[in-house]
């Protein structure tokens, strides 16, 4: 079974209940549920939240293959990580340990099923045992040292032109994948041989401040019609 997982919870304090307020006409939650609705190698998806006003929303939406867990108040909080209600939900489900765990951030409302569908084929096709969602970032990268700032991802000497600059690679949280066995055993989203997909720059925008909003929600007006 391939099963998407998407954690919401009630008590955001930058933007109180984020996850269902109205963003292109739809509450947030609901455009990565439809995306994995429509994610042909998606089983079943499970929102995992503590807001019952999250949790009618939901299933106002009548997705077929999505239900509702309530997820413990412990693991809800603003200290809680995302691992401590994946593996909550996965010690107290049936899920077997070479089922699939699709991890998914609601806060990404620019992810797509074909987004979803490739990344599993990739990962299946790769051989791999985890993979996540990334985009390129061609910019230039200084770290601070005790010495001064250095340079992390070029030369200054011979600073490259951008369409000859491979970039790096950055995690824009919006999906990952991995077998139940492999979380169980890591504690972690990521394990084993990682790989990587990458997505259009447009989804590097992850939800977590008020600016972020804006410029999320023109971007789905322009791409989600």
């Amino acid at each position: 079974m391939n099963i998407a997982f998407i954690p919401v919870r009630g008590g955001s304090k930058s933007i109180p209940l984020k996850n269902i307020k109205i963003i292109n006409e739809k509450p947030l939650v609901y455009w990565t549920l439809k995306s994995a609705n429509e994610a042909k190698c998606v089983d079943k998806i499970v929102v995992a939240t503590d807001s019952e006003k999250i949790k009618n929303t939901v299933l106002e939406f009548g997705f077929d293959k999505a239900e509702v867990y309530d997820r413990e108040p412990a693991n809800a909080q603003d200290t809680s990580s995302t691992e401590s209600v994946m593996l909550e939900y996965i010690n107290k489900s049936d899920l077997q340990r070479e089922d699939k765990f699709i991890l998914i951030q609601a806060t990404s409302p620019l992810l797509k099923s074909e987004h979803i569908d490739g990344m599993m084929k990739k990962l299946v096709e790769s051989g791999a045992d985890s993979i996540f969602s990334c985009v390129r970032e061609k910019q230039f990268h200084w770290i601070e040292t005790p010495d001064g700032i250095k340079p992390i991802n070029y030369n200054p000497q011979n600073r490259p032109r951008r369409q000859d600059f491979q970039g790096l690679i950055v995690e824009n949280g919006a999906c990952y994948i991995n077998s139940v066995g492999n979380i169980l055993d890591s504690n972690c989203r990521l394990s084993g041989k990682i790989e990587f997909y990458e997505l259009p720059p447009e989804t590097g925008y992850e939800i977590d401040e008020k600016q972020d909003w804006i410029i999320a929600e023109n971007l789905l007006k322009n791409f989600y019609k």
